[in-house]
């Protein structure tokens, strides 16, 4: 048998190295930056690393400049918003670099997860990444258990340094301190002294909103009125949303009162944030600063919110201004909105009553009531009003007097501090028998006997607090809405044609009995009868 000879063929390419090999060809080298906030000292530290990584690598002559990557004011803990560095990836992928630089594995990623899975898929295309201050290339032996260790070390940092955040941020809510998004919130600045400051013409936007709320209009409309009115939103945006008119009528800022934690972070590494649903303590913080609006009006504008919920959206409602409004004058139904003919030329819409031709309604049981167009309704709408404002004076001297009766509080503002000291001394008793129980031998069958019938006593002055204050409420906002019709109804003049607004402003329902009689009931009360 013949003597086998083995020839070995030297590797060109070393599998594991910081140093390209290949003769005559130059590694095409890029540099990536990060600083995690966009503080003015972090801003030095981020042109700083431009500025020597650029010269660091065209000194070398073995390297070839292939660009630098940067973010700025970006956390490294996820590379999800990180656009300079996804980009930077994308192009190693691609073939356009062979080695990224960076200061530190903590500069690339905080995650560890995210480090090992980008560092594995940019080893799989051949391409290496040189951390300088750990001296780790990517491609060395050693380099994916010493990156696995000090990726680890950078995320325990980064949570450290999390829960040192969200340790203080508690701290402050703790103690009060109140801070805002004031880019996105209407009606404030920051002042000299830290605390949030009214900015004159945005809290008169916000007033407006309250007022226009608390009149009977709908967010929708409150929403297409500041809009055609080029009154920017919070964000600066030209459209307003109603969802953006509903967060300000239930912000209690702007009564000057703050709950702190509302929301908060889920995960540090991801950053998600979560409604506090009671996860973590919230803080309220009573006239924490200057209010825009009163706390009484703030409570009457939430009261509201309650009342149209309670009374299936009425007033609420995007069809249109009649939606909830128009009722059949025989079952005492709502009229609703129907298209008619919706899918040829003869296509249109009307109101008519929701029961005619509902489940169950026979030819003898259906209501006679005639269907009506938008146009006829504004019609009927402006007849009415102007029979009542030839007569305005008269409506309103006969229904002031009888609305401040209706209206006044004071009895039951009387009533409801006498609730109450009920309620304080029933909680004072049971505070007592739960201490008594607490540093004294008794039996525990009579202790509980005692609890129970302090404890029902208590809960019975705190429900006739609640039902009291309830009135009291509904008598305020009811003051506010005609008070409000007062003055629509004062500065009204004879109309020619239909305004939404006024229609808003006055109208609690139109009854429709036949196409010759409607009855207009406006929000003071006053009913007029209107034939054609």
């Amino acid at each position: 048998m013949a003597k086998r000879e083995i020839t070995v063929i030297p590797a060109t390419i070393p599998k594991f190295t910081g140093k390209h090999t290949k003769p005559g060809q130059k590694r095409r080298v890029a540099a990536y930056a990060r600083v995690s906030t966009d503080m003015e000292e972090q801003q030095t530290s981020y042109e700083a690393q431009m500025d020597y990584y650029k010269k660091y690598i065209i000194a070398r002559a073995d390297w070839e400049f292939a660009g630098l990557y940067s973010d700025e004011g970006i956390s490294g803990t996820s590379t999800k918003y990180r656009t300079g560095f996804n980009q930077m990836i994308q192009d190693a992928l691609a073939g356009k670099i062979d080695l990224i630089v960076t200061k530190s594995i903590s500069r690339f990623a905080r995650n560890t997860v995210d480090s090992l899975v980008t560092i594995r898929k940019l080893k799989e295309h051949g391409v290496e990444c040189f951390f300088e201050k750990e001296n780790i290339y990517t491609f060395d032996s050693k380099g994916e258990l010493l990156i696995t260790i000090m990726s680890s070390i950078a995320q325990e940092e980064s949570r450290s340094i999390s829960e040192n955040v969200t340790w203080g941020q508690r701290k402050r809510f703790a103690d009060g301190k109140v801070s805002m998004p004031y880019k996105h919130f209407l009606g404030y600045r920051k002042g000299p002294d830290g605390l949030p400051q009214v900015v004159e013409k945005e809290a008169a936007v916000v007033r407006s909103i309250y007022r226009m709320f608390l009149e009977g209009y709908s967010p929708t409309y409150i929403a297409k009125a500041l809009t055609s009115k080029g009154i920017p939103t919070p964000a600066g945006k030209k459209r307003w949303q109603n969802s953006t008119v509903e967060s300000i009528l239930k912000n209690e800022k702007y009564k000057g009162d703050a709950l702190l934690q509302k929301r908060f972070t889920v995960d540090f590494l991801t950053k998600k944030m979560k409604a506090n649903e009671g996860e973590v303590p919230q803080y309220y913080v009573t006239e924490s600063h200057e209010g825009i609006i009163s706390p009484e009006v703030f409570e009457l504008a939430q009261y509201e919110f309650q009342c149209r919920r309670e009374n299936g959206g009425r007033q609420n409602r995007n069809v249109s201004p009649f939606s909830e409004h128009i009722i059949c004058g025989e079952c005492g139904a709502c009229y609703g909105h129907k298209v008619w003919h919706s899918n040829d030329k003869y296509r249109r819409l009307v109101w008519l009553c929701n029961k005619k031709y509902g489940k169950g309604a026979g030819d003898g049981l259906r209501c006679k009531t005639p269907h009506l167009t938008d146009d006829e309704v504004k019609t009927f709408f402006i007849g009415a009003m102007n029979a009542a404002l030839r007569n305005k004076q008269e409506i309103l001297d006969s229904c002031r007097t009888a609305v401040e009766f209706l209206t006044d509080t004071s009895q039951l503002e009387s009533d409801m501090r006498k609730l109450e000291a009920e309620c304080d001394v029933a909680a004072e008793l049971l505070r007592k028998c739960i201490d008594e129980n607490a540093h004294a031998a008794i039996s525990q069958e009579d202790y509980e006997t005692k609890y129970a019938k302090l404890a029902a006593r208590y809960e019975a002055a705190k429900g006739k607090c609640e039902n009291m204050n309830e009135k009291i409420l509904q008598r305020k906002l009811k003051a506010n809405r005609i008070e409000a019709f007062f003055k629509t109804m004062e500065t009204s003049d004879i109309i020619t044609e239909f305004d939404e607004g006024l229609w808003n402003a006055t109208v609690d329902t139109m009854t429709v009995y036949s196409k010759k009689k409607i009855v207009l009931r406006l929000k003071d009360g006053t009913e007029i009868e209107w034939h054609i």
